[in-house]
């Protein structure tokens, strides 16, 4: 399972992992936020309305779900669950309130934080973004400093100062035997 604060780079960090270990299976989130720019439904994210994430929520399909910033986010249980069944890892991208789900659920699962190179290089990552007003930047430069706070929680700290070596340490993370892990990695 990989967490870290907004603006760290996990989307990227992911994609980077997706385009050089295709064989590695990653989960597709759900999220009640519009889409950004470039983004594509079910390769990205899933983008629901309330109502379905609603839904979801009643009939217990998510694994993990969370409000962030006005959003909520989650994973569908089933594909996951479907993939830990066949022993082969899965690679899940959380925010910090899911990752905390996914400990108390399962003590095993394996809880990665991405960490920026800096503080100042973590609120220029914020910034450069473009497709958030400034009161919404400084909820998530807010939030983001909570985040960075409770990286001791996690199991491996993976920094991002390069995508590549990041996305390859994650990929050895998941390869790696674990008595203490059921696949589950993010």
């Amino acid at each position: 399972m990989l967490s870290g604060p907004s603006g760290v780079g996990k989307g990227t960090v992911v994609a980077e992992v997706r385009r050089r270990h295709p064989d590695v299976w990653v989960s597709v989130s759900v999220t009640t936020r519009r889409a950004r720019p470039g983004e594509v439904d079910g390769v990205h994210y899933h983008f629901l309305t309330d109502a379905e994430f609603d839904r979801l929520v009643a009939e217990d399909g998510l694994l993990e779900w969370a409000e962030y910033a006005g959003n909520r986010y989650g994973t569908p249980a089933a594909p996951v669950r479907e993939r830990l069944a066949t022993g082969a890892p899965a690679l899940l991208e959380i925010e910090l309130q899911g990752a905390r789900q996914v400990r108390a659920r399962d003590g095993d699962a394996q809880l990665v934080f991405l960490a920026p190179p800096s503080w100042a290089e973590l609120k220029s990552r914020l910034a450069g973004r473009g497709s958030e007003p400034p009161a919404v930047q400084e909820r998530r430069l807010a939030i983001a400093q909570a985040e960075l706070d409770a990286a001791g929680e996690f199991d491996v700290v993976v920094v991002n100062d390069d995508v590549a070596r990041a996305a390859d340490e994650l990929v050895s993370l998941l390869a790696a035997p674990s008595s203490a892990r059921t696949g589950a990695s993010e």
